[in-house]
């Protein structure tokens, strides 16, 4: 499971989620600079750095760089959700708490979620039905 993303390289890879298509640091950079004073060797510096941990793949283009994600966003935040489970104690108390958490739009969208997986889920192993002890408190006839 990879680490949870810093700000910085979380406003980066979301410009790369959202345009869903290979970006330079320069766009990056010019987007960026709407909201920030930020240098061009910072976002070329985090670019890298995503890079190396592997968020994002490039290809040479020219004397630059292009870089597309690896994934997506979804499956980064499932894989944070997964990850914060997985560390609990308890998973059925903190999935509890975290649906006392949902907004009612949050909770709908997991409802819809659920009706899209809901047919993959495999069907609970039958268990036999159990024999029920005689009336008479007399053991069963294989001696049990």
């Amino acid at each position: 499971m990879p680490r949870q993303l810093g700000e910085l390289e979380d406003a980066v890879m979301t410009r790369v989620w959202q345009w869903n298509r290979p970006v330079t640091v320069r766009e990056v950079l010019e987007d960026l600079q709407q909201e920030r004073s930020i240098a061009y060797t910072t976002v070329m510096t985090v670019m890298d750095n995503l890079h190396q941990k592997g968020w994002v793949r490039r290809e040479v283009d020219g004397r630059a760089y292009r870089y597309t994600a690896v994934s997506t966003r979804a499956a980064y935040s499932a894989a944070l959700m997964n990850e914060a489970w997985s560390r609990s104690d308890n998973p059925a108390a903190a999935l509890v708490a975290f649906f006392g958490m949902m907004s009612a739009g949050q909770r709908e969208a997991l409802q819809d979620a659920m009706r899209i997986v809901a047919p993959t889920f495999p069907e609970p192993p039958a268990t036999p039905p159990q024999e029920a002890p005689p009336a008479d408190g007399a053991p069963p006839e294989d001696g049990r």
